[in-house]
Parts: C-alpha cells; sequence; structure tokens
C-alpha cells in the first residue's frame, strides 16, 4: 500500500515491478542530467555576454548535438524494449485466472478448477471492519499462491475496465469481446490492492482489485474450502 505524501512507486511484489523500478530510476536520472544542462545553459546565456557567438556555427558543436541526444535515446530505448519483452512472455504458467469486468465489479473464475468461481464487490463504507481500507477492500479477495507464474485473463461484459495492481507492475485493459492476458508472480505473502484504471461509468471508482498471495500448501486448503 502506499503511504501519505508518498513520491515514489510502491514496493516491488513482482520481477517485472523491480524491473520497472529500476528502468524509472534509470530514465529519471538521464532526464535530471539533461535538466541540469539546459538550466546551466540558460544561466550562462542571462549572466555573461556573448562574445563567442561564431562557435554556433561550428561544425562540430554540429555534430555533437545531433549524435549526443540520438545515443541518449538509445540508452532509453533499449532497457525499455528488453521489459516489454519481459512482459510479453508467458512461459508455462501454474496456474490460469479468468477475470471479468462488470459495472461495477469483477468476476473471478480459476479455470484449472470446476466450479471455483465468484463476484468480488467493494465492501461498502457502513460494513467495514476495524483495519480495513475504505474504497479499498472486498467481499472476496483473489487469493494465490506466492512464487508461483500466474496467466490472468482478462476481458469484459459491458464496457472498457481496466485490471491494475500497481505494485506487482500490471495494468491490463479490459475489452468487451477481446481476451487479453497477462501474467504475475508474487515473491513474498500479502494483500496487494488495484483498482479499476478505466473510466468505465458512475461506479468507476468503486470496484476495486484485492490479491491475497500465499503459500501453496494454504492455497490448497483455500481452494478445497472454496469447492
Amino acid at each position: 500500500m502506499p503511504y501519505p505524501f508518498q513520491l515514489g512507486f510502491q514496493d516491488a511484489t513482482s520481477p517485472i515491478m523491480e524491473e520497472l523500478l529500476h528502468f524509472h530510476d534509470h530514465t529519471l536520472m538521464i532526464v535530471f542530467l539533461i535538466s541540469s544542462l539546459v538550466l546551466y545553459i540558460i544561466s550562462l546565456m542571462l549572466t555573461t555576454k556573448l562574445t563567442h557567438t561564431s562557435t554556433m556555427d561550428a561544425q562540430e558543436v554540429e555534430t555533437i548535438w545531433t549524435i549526443l541526444p540520438a545515443i541518449i535515446l538509445v540508452l532509453i530505448a533499449l532497457p525499455s524494449l528488453r521489459i516489454l519483452y519481459m512482459m510479453d512472455e508467458i512461459n508455462n504458467p501454474s496456474l490460469t485466472v479468468k477475470t471479468m469486468g462488470h459495472q461495477w465489479y469483477w468476476t473471478y473464475e480459476y479455470t484449472d478448477y470446476e466450479d471455483l468461481n465468484f463476484d468480488s464487490y467493494m465492501v461498502p463504507t457502513q460494513e467495514l471492519k476495524p483495519g480495513e481500507l475504505r474504497l479499498l477492500e472486498v467481499d472476496n479477495r483473489v487469493v494465490l499462491p506466492m512464487e508461483m507464474t500466474i496467466r490472468m485473463l482478462i476481458s469484459s461484459e459491458d464496457v472498457l475496465h481496466s485490471w491494475a495492481v500497481p505494485s506487482l507492475g500490471l495494468k491490463t485493459d479490459a475489452i468487451p469481446g477481446r481476451l487479453n492476458q497477462t501474467t504475475l508472480m508474487g515473491t513474498r505473502p500479502g494483500l496487494y490492492y488495484g483498482q479499476c484504471s478505466e473510466i468505465c461509468g458512475s461506479n468507476h471508482s468503486f470496484m476495486p482489485i484485492v490479491l491475497e498471495l500465499v503459500p501453496l500448501t494454504y492455497f490448497e486448503k483455500w481452494s478445497a474450502t472454496m469447492l
């Protein structure tokens, strides 16, 4: 969960999110250096006399400010493409969960089990128990085993939705008539919250997502009680 006045991302819980955080820091440092250089040049132009204006016509300067931005773009593009391919790769998932978006709740179906499916509604404020989070708690959490590759199949039955869990680096659109897929693998147990990230209607902000990542033995016990 984020905390008040937090400026950065939530703590990473999956290898993909760790890579995204590293790429963010890498790109932010490049932006910081470029901004500092531009600010330095602007301050020089405002505080010094332009006694060497002929330098602006030099071939060397033209070469530098053409090649240097190209190199910077390559340094940003290569790790970005690497992460995009990693996010799109699905290698032998151990479990598949189908997620359907509705106005305004989610339906989950564990396709590897015969009759394991349920709806997930937001808990109204007046029904919250002590310690539960307003607008984020649901009546049925998605229980998943940790340290296992899980495939999420995401679609919608009415309008556009978006299934997003920031700490896992997940954000996949739920589109009517289209089945999108993504993978997740949690590295530690806990509760992870998300929300629909698409403006899907008047109750758009009232269809949260709660993932409960547990060890495999606990997941097996939970699935046995749900069947």
